[in-house]
């Protein structure tokens, strides 16, 4: 696809821990939906801060501006000055190829479509599993609502075809506490919708033996 077109994005992060106390953090810039991105710190562009205090980033040339926050994606979005901002890498046929090799499985859809196009540190995971040392998939959702959309559901389905792929343990943090103190909930109310969410990222399917809620 081109550098330049009209649709949002996401960035999904998985955090992927090398035994050792290595923690190799993945990033995953996804197309098509709404995203918070930071700029890196070499931009020469200035960040987008709301009065809630969301950061993004946004174009600098004539006829090449846009913006893109937590809450709002307007312009045409520059996907390489994207990638450039915030600091990570093109997702290539060559780490595609590694990925398939390494793990012996299909690719996800996500990836062979090139949804998912860009990443951080994927190849230093890469390095660590050809060596044989083991890992785990950390990630979480902060239970606000008694149920998941489907914006909520695209990590956990990349996270299950993760674990899946390198057959490695996931712990998922359910962060109740964090809503209580953030949102206008009861801390058992959002005690009540964290058991509520759990049961969907349940549903997602995966390996009731390796998986850590």
């Amino acid at each position: 696809p081109g550098s330049k077109t009209t649709k949002n994005s996401v960035c999904l992060c998985v955090c992927l821990c090398v035994c050792l106390c290595v923690c190799v953090c993945v990033c995953v810039c996804v197309r098509e939906l709404e995203c918070s991105v930071q700029m890196s710190s070499q931009s020469d562009s200035p960040a987008v801060v709301d009065s809630d205090g969301g950061s993004g980033v946004q174009g600098d040339a004539e006829g090449d501006e846009f913006v893109m926050t937590p809450w709002e994606v307007s312009g045409i979005v520059d996907y390489d000055k994207l990638i450039q901002r915030f600091g990570s890498t093109p997702i290539d046929q060559q780490l595609l190829d590694r990925i398939e090799k390494a793990t012996g499985k299909p690719l996800h859809p996500f990836l062979k479509r090139g949804i998912f196009f860009s990443h951080r540190d994927l190849n230093v995971l890469l390095d660590a599993y050809e060596k044989g040392e083991k890992f785990y998939l950390y990630t979480g959702r902060g239970p606000s609502s008694d149920s998941l959309h489907l914006g909520h559901l695209i990590p956990f389905m990349f996270t299950k075809y993760l674990q899946d792929a390198f057959d490695v343990p996931l712990v998922i943090q359910l962060t109740d506490d964090e809503k209580f103190l953030w949102k206008d909930l009861t801390i058992d109310k959002a005690h009540e919708l964290a058991f509520q969410n759990a049961k969907d990222i349940i549903a997602i399917g995966f390996n009731p033996a390796k998986t850590f809620i």
